[in-house]
């Protein structure tokens, strides 16, 4: 089975966090999910998070605390997601690459089609 090592960022602004909507053409695409991607060889975690947001959502400077490691296994493999909660970046998040955005709060996520490794995530931000 395929391992994937990915990192996702919860970019949080005033109650609200941000979703990004999987374009058509990738695998899962029409699912809800936290912006983020594939580790390259030699990055950081949080190398990976700061290259993914830049360039999905154009934004820069990333302030992220490391939040928690999740595994989730599809049928098409295994997921490691390391997840860090966004504070602070330079920019406005904008739809680099093809996908839908929405501010929503933790309780209004719940009418999102989440992906399952972020259905307990969405949960946890929902009690916090």
């Amino acid at each position: 089975m395929k391992e994937i090592t990915a990192v996702a960022g919860v970019l949080r602004r005033e109650g609200t966090f941000l979703a990004v909507r999987r374009p058509e053409g990738k695998v899962m695409a029409g699912y809800w999910e936290f912006p983020g991607g594939k580790i390259e060889a030699g990055e950081t975690p949080l190398e990976a998070l700061r290259r993914e947001l830049e360039e999905e959502l154009g934004i820069t400077d990333v302030a992220a605390g490391f939040w928690q490691t999740m595994t989730h296994t599809y049928d098409h493999g295994t997921v490691t997601l390391h997840v860090f909660l966004v504070d602070g970046f330079r920019g406005e998040p904008a739809s680099l690459e093809n996908q839908e955005l929405a501010w929503t709060t933790p309780t209004d996520a719940a009418r999102l089609n989440f992906l399952p490794a972020d259905l307990p995530l969405v949960r946890q931000l929902a009690e916090r």
